[in-house]
């Protein structure tokens, strides 16, 4: 098969494409290489990636004309979008760069998606649609109505867009809801790997909340593998969908939105306890109170995808900490 994948030079992007090129797909993968964190990490990123004679990578922005010129020369089957602008934070400080990239980027996805007819487009939502929603686990069953930050507001809105597509123009569309993705090759702002580089360099880590957070932290592994589940499988129209009692996860037409998580939360100070144990160091901690536009709590329902892709995560939180270590300290030779 062949994919188009965008966002290989970032965390889920180049995780995502390197199985894809393990397992023998053809993948061309683009990238805008934006400064928003440490550049030379996507460089590198996309270094492992070029080793694959089976891989091709573009450096430019989404929303660009030339992704149409080179989606038509490569014409893939299917085009699985993980570029996007990240970050809850930063989007209280930058809202138009979430509508550049995450609007008008994804809009470009979906015009280049309809006029080459492709099979399936995948594409990356997030678990921060759900908002001021506090009934837990997040099921895609609920609307997400009331989001908290540009960040989340501009990811519900690539899943409105998805339907309209799907609708008018029959393209089955699925949208994955990412919750708290870690692992090796992980991106800087983050708390695992922000929590591990200040340990180590024996400064303080800001813990918001006071500490009460709690998060479905989900392994790098885990996601790829609900991601090419959900690439394998695109959606169907559902036949019992009703207008009168609207599922807002699936429709009358080829569009289905997934949780993608580990379905098991973990309170934020027994995740840094894990830290602290692998490392061998405790933690100086400053606590701070909750950050606008974040959420104290996440977890993850993730029936529907275990029922229609047999996700199945595998990677306990200690092990998923332990790998992601044994990473940072190779590659920045700790």
């Amino acid at each position: 098969m062949k994919i188009l994948v965008t966002g290989t030079a970032g965390f889920i992007g180049f995780s995502t494409a390197l199985e894809l090129l393990r397992r023998g797909n053809e993948v061309v993968g683009v990238d805008n290489h934006n400064d928003y964190y440490d550049i030379q990490l996507k460089e590198d990123r996309v270094a492992e990636l070029s080793q694959f004679k089976n891989y091709q990578h573009h450096r430019i922005d989404i929303s660009h004309d030339s992704l149409k010129e080179i989606a038509e020369s490569f014409l893939p089957e299917t085009i699985v979008n993980l570029a996007a602008q990240a970050g809850v934070q930063y989007s209280l400080k930058n809202p138009k760069a979430y509508v550049e990239a995450n609007i008008m980027g994804f809009m470009n996805i979906l015009e280049i998606s309809k006029e080459i007819n492709i099979k399936h487009l995948v594409y990356a939502s997030s678990s921060s649609v759900y908002g001021a929603n506090t009934s837990m686990p997040f099921s895609e069953d609920i609307a997400a109505c009331h989001p908290l930050s540009i960040y989340a507001s501009s990811k519900r809105a690539n899943e409105l867009m998805a339907h309209t597509f799907s609708y008018i123009h029959r393209l089955p569309s699925t949208g994955l809801r990412f919750f708290t993705v870690y692992g090796p090759w992980g991106r800087p702002d983050m708390a695992l790997f922000k929590f591990t580089k200040s340990i180590l360099n024996n400064d303080p880590i800001d813990v918001y909340n006071n500490g009460e957070h709690s998060r479905d932290f989900t392994y790098i592994d885990d996601i790829v593998q609900g991601i090419i589940s959900a690439i394998d499988k695109p959606p169907l129209e559902d036949e019992g969908w009703s207008g009168k009692d609207p599922n807002p996860s699936t429709s009358f037409c080829p569009f289905k939105i997934y949780n993608i998580g580990n379905g098991s939360p973990v309170k934020l100070m027994k995740f840094i306890e894990l830290i602290e144990k692998e490392l061998g160091k405790k933690a100086e901690i400053n606590f701070l109170p909750l950050q606008i536009g974040d959420v104290p709590e996440t977890h993850a329902d993730i029936s529907s995808i275990t029922r229609d892709l047999n996700y199945s995560p595998s990677t306990s939180t200690d092990l998923g900490i332990k790998k992601f270590i044994e990473w940072y300290k190779d590659y920045y030779k700790v």
